[in-house]
């Protein structure tokens, strides 16, 4: 049985002749395009109407996501989907209901904020429209987990063919595949591109490579967070960049190829249902990557302060404690 939202807005992309994907990706666009536009113009009055708009609607696009993890079992993802709407519709509340009430500093933090979402998710979704990028992407990190497994002793592997899992179900060599490789006007499977694994003896592996196996989603929330630091000078934040994102990139190599490795090796490996694919992907490895990102985070406080006084802004007063002032001192 679908939820309510989602079998709202199916019925409704029925009637106006879309598809339910269509409609929620067209909800995106719109939603990142008024956060992109309230903080570019966020000195206008005007700004603070638009971003709540936004939030709105980025929450409802990310939450409309949930249905497809509980399709596939992941915990992790469903939670954090599933908060998305409510997350959206508070930040709305804070940018329409309270903003005048709000400090100078909260409201500069809500800003960076802004920033941080869309330039998170507008270059996402441009490397996930545009197959060239999405493609390059997936042929890099299944690579790079090749030569990682390789390298470490792990066994021999080859790289298959690029292929393109179909929508109405099916999927077909890239080679065949009929759609534009400069703008994804098609909707496709949920595998979308993907490369699947061998053996050098050409046995297959049963597992296969697609975007979101990049890290890119990783990537691109610490891209968006340095670039909205509008008052940290470009220097200071293209030094965070070069030391986030190359890390992540090694990161994530490792994740996949001890993700292939255990499930590999471990092939009968049950427990309480789960295989050992499903507790190495939806449990262990998304375990570990969050830790990380945490990390990640507490490194590049030390280069750029400013990033940790936009989080604890945001935060409610009573989890802030002396960290705030803390914060506040090293202005």
């Amino acid at each position: 049985m679908q939820e309510p939202i989602g079998a709202a807005l199916a019925a409704l992309a029925e009637s106006v002749g879309v598809t339910g994907e269509g409609l929620r990706l067209l909800i995106g666009v719109i939603g990142m395009a008024l956060l992109a536009t309230s903080f570019a113009k966020s000195s206008e009055a005007y700004a603070n109407r638009l971003a709540a708009a936004g939030w709105v609607m980025l929450g409802l696009f990310i939450y409309l996501l949930s249905e497809y993890y509980v399709k596939i079992g992941d915990p992790v993802l469903i939670l954090m989907t599933a908060a998305a709407l409510p997350g959206g519709a508070l930040l709305a509340y804070f940018e329409a209901a309270r903003h005048d009430s709000l400090t100078s500093e909260t409201r500069q933090s809500l800003v960076w904020f802004r920033g941080m979402v869309a330039w998170s998710m507008i270059p996402y979704h441009v490397v996930y429209s545009i197959p060239y990028l999405n493609i390059a992407f997936v042929m890099l990190t299944a690579h790079s987990a090749e030569w990682m497994l390789e390298f470490a002793g792990l066994g021999t592997y080859t790289m298959g063919e690029v292929m393109v899992d179909l929508h109405g179900g099916g999927e077909v060599p890239l080679s065949e595949w009929e759609g534009s490789m400069w703008l994804l006007t098609q909707p496709l499977g949920d595998g979308g591109f993907f490369i699947p694994m061998y053996h050098s003896t050409g046995e297959e592996v049963n597992i296969g490579f697609i975007l979101s196996c990049s890290g890119l989603q990783s990537m691109i929330i610490f891209v968006g967070a340095i670039v909205a630091l509008q008052t940290v000078s470009w220097n200071r934040r293209m030094r965070g960049l070069l030391i986030s994102v190359p890390t992540i990139h090694i990161l994530n190599t490792f994740r996949n190829a001890g993700i292939v490795w255990l499930t590999d090796t471990y092939r009968t490996w049950e427990f309480m249902g789960l295989s050992m694919f499903d507790f190495a992907h939806s449990y262990a490895a998304k375990g570990a990557s969050l830790f990380a990102m945490f990390l990640m985070a507490i490194a590049l406080f030390d280069l750029l302060p400013e990033l940790h006084r936009n989080i604890l802004r945001l935060l409610p007063k009573q989890l802030r404690g002396s960290l705030e002032s803390d914060a506040s001192n090293t202005a």
